[in-house]
């Protein structure tokens, strides 16, 4: 019998490496835990824009190193607003259910997901069926979970919008490859969920809160991220970007 995947820390898991349960750091200089040698750096001009830039860095003896090129990215519909990760809590917009927004912050990525039957990543991978649903329904005993329906019953995915196959539902591949987002961790009801880094319709659509590229780059990112690097997501406004840099440990941007 399948077991729940966990977006979160206190579901039942479809696939056993989702990942540790999520720390909540209070000083601020130690947000980026040290077992993290591997960032993902989504950065936007502010915090309404929908559209970023993507890099990628590794950590070395001299510090963070950028890989690659950096390449485009959609966020969610009505920009960014701050979400629930390892970063300290933050004043300001905060991000809800159904709000339109992207999570900014500092999260762990999880699981690897899609259509097919593997993919070439070092993250753990679970291929998705037509009974795997993330439920965002508030209220929901496993909102903010990725569930299977043939194990939770047809009740508990009812109602739900994210249905993982979406070539099945919605007919587009927006799903066929994607990494799980850790934020809201706890599952705090109505606080944002189902948080994905996928495929995009296109450069000009911005998603309904999670952060989509091209097939091609997601490929090149899925080859890249390896877990035993406790790869990280940081998302980020430039302006708070850099305000966050030196007491955040995080890169420069070039």
């Amino acid at each position: 019998m399948k077991k729940y995947i966990k977006i979160a820390t206190t579901a039942l898991i479809l696939s056993s490496s989702v990942g540790c349960a999520q720390q909540h750091v209070s000083a601020q200089n130690t947000v980026i835990p040290e077992q993290t040698k591997q960032l993902v750096v989504v950065i936007a001009d502010d915090w309404q824009t929908t559209q970023a830039q993507l890099y990628r860095f590794e950590q070395s003896e001299s510090g963070w190193q950028q890989v690659g090129d950096n390449y485009s990215v959609v966020l969610g519909r009505t920009g960014l607003a701050w979400g629930i990760g390892l970063h300290p809590e933050q004043g300001g917009l905060q991000k809800q259910e159904g709000d339109g927004k992207a999570p900014a912050g500092i999260f762990e990525l999880g699981t690897a997901f899609g259509y097919l039957d593997s993919l070439q990543t070092n993250l753990t991978y679970q291929g998705m069926t037509a009974n795997d649903y993330c439920i965002d329904v508030k209220g929901s005993p496993f909102y903010n979970q990725l569930v299977d329906k043939s194990v939770v019953g047809d009740t508990a995915v009812k109602g739900s919008s994210e249905w993982m196959r979406r070539d099945i539902y919605s007919q587009d591949n927006l799903y066929k490859k994607g990494i799980v987002v850790k934020h809201n961790s706890e599952n705090i009801d109505g606080a944002g969920s189902c948080i994905f880094m996928h495929l995009w319709r296109a450069q000009n659509k911005p998603t309904a809160g999670c952060t989509a590229m091209t097939e091609q780059n997601m490929d090149s990112l899925l080859a890249w991220l390896d877990k035993k690097n406790a790869p990280l997501m940081v998302s980020l406004p430039k302006q708070q970007y850099a305000q966050k840099q030196v007491v955040w440990n995080l890169p420069s941007i070039k």
